[in-house]
């Protein structure tokens, strides 16, 4: 069955299918595939319709705040409420406490600042370089047998 494309880049029900997609955090890949078309057609489509890509980028948005906003909580630990329930009924609550997570921090470090915490450091560095006395006798032997 052949995707009507007209259909698919103004229609406001389509539109809010494909946005609704992005927001459950599903890829290009599988949106496409969900249309019924190749990951070609779907970047061509993003090209071509403004309106479908913005669609899908205010989908996306909403799940990377949502993911930024639990990474954040899990790097500064938080509190909750453990609740036991018996036969339907609420019986006991215990607040809880959720410890700061390191990788959760480290991830958050390195992406937002990563010019400080990256793991690599381009450093420079200013000196000289000596020639060894193996490699001066290596050179003069060279130049004395011709090769330079």
């Amino acid at each position: 069955m052949r995707v009507n494309r007209k259909n698919w880049l103004t229609d406001p029900d389509n539109l809010l299918r494909a946005e609704g997609w992005a927001r459950d955090g599903l890829t290009d890949e599988q949106i496409a595939k969900n249309i019924g078309i190749s990951i070609r057609t779907l970047y061509d489509w993003k090209k071509s319709s403004p309106q479908f890509l913005q669609s899908l980028k205010r989908g996306k948005e909403v799940i990377d705040l949502e993911v930024e906003n639990a990474l954040h909580k899990r790097a500064i630990g938080y509190e909750y409420e453990e609740k036991t329930y018996e036969n339907g009924k609420l019986v006991k609550v215990v607040k809880k406490q959720q410890p700061p997570d390191v990788t959760a921090q480290i991830f958050w470090l390195k992406n937002r600042n990563p010019e400080k915490w990256r793991d690599t450091k381009n450093i420079d560095v200013k000196g000289e370089l000596t020639v060894s006395a193996m490699d001066k006798l290596k050179a003069a032997r060279e130049k004395a047998n011709g090769k330079t």
